[in-house]
């Protein structure tokens, strides 16, 4: 058990912006200026890792949610709100860099994500966020090898082996029904595909 929550932390949900930027810097056939890539990283880990644990804190300190992982529905709304909101903003910044758009694009897939997460409450599935962080970035990494003709399978399928333990590893601590966690995974890679598509109008 201490294994599959070892896999939990190790992939968090908060982890997966910060993760995906550093692969589209660091796979990039574009050139970036270190400092751009340093700000960037910073600005991305800022905004999507320490605001949220500092809100969880603050609504948890209101005892307007028990846990730290928001296992019931009602705890998880405004936090999904809040951060449809600022996947968005994120998005929006980026396009203003202008040298980032497709970065920028994937922020407004995961917002897209987001807001089916929370349309699906009313029909009571608790989508596994953490398959959904997982499948957005399976899917950021494909979009990423089709728009630069460039073969990054390896890292593809290293990608699918990571879903499948924290796929597993939810099921096996009980956070989430088979089917929550199915719906996470191909949300996010859909979403992705989606904004891609965007992306390319």
């Amino acid at each position: 058990m201490k294994f599959y929550k070892l896999i939990s932390y190790l992939f968090h949900p908060l982890l997966f912006p910060f993760i995906g930027t550093f692969l589209f810097l660091f796979l990039s056939p574009q050139h970036f200026v270190k400092r751009q890539e340093y700000i960037i990283l910073f600005v991305i880990f800022v905004s999507t890792y320490i605001l949220p644990i500092f809100l969880l804190a603050i609504l948890k300190k209101m005892s307007l949610i028990n846990s730290y992982h928001l296992t019931t529905i009602e705890e998880r709304k405004f936090p999904i709100i809040f951060f449809i909101v600022l996947s968005f903003m994120i998005g929006k910044m980026l396009l203003n860099i202008q040298i980032v758009d497709l970065l920028a694009y994937s922020f407004f897939g995961v917002a897209l994500a987001l807001v089916f997460t929370y349309l699906l409450f009313s029909l009571n599935i608790k989508t596994s966020l953490h398959t959904l962080g997982v499948g957005g970035l399976v899917g950021f990494v494909i979009m990423l090898s089709y728009e630069y003709q460039l073969n990054f399978n390896l890292i593809i399928a290293i990608l699918f082996i990571i879903s499948g333990f924290v796929a597993v590893s939810r099921l096996k601590l009980n956070a989430h029904q088979p089917k929550e966690v199915y719906i996470g995974f191909l949300l996010g890679i859909i979403t992705q595909w989606i904004s891609f598509q965007v992306y390319q109008l």
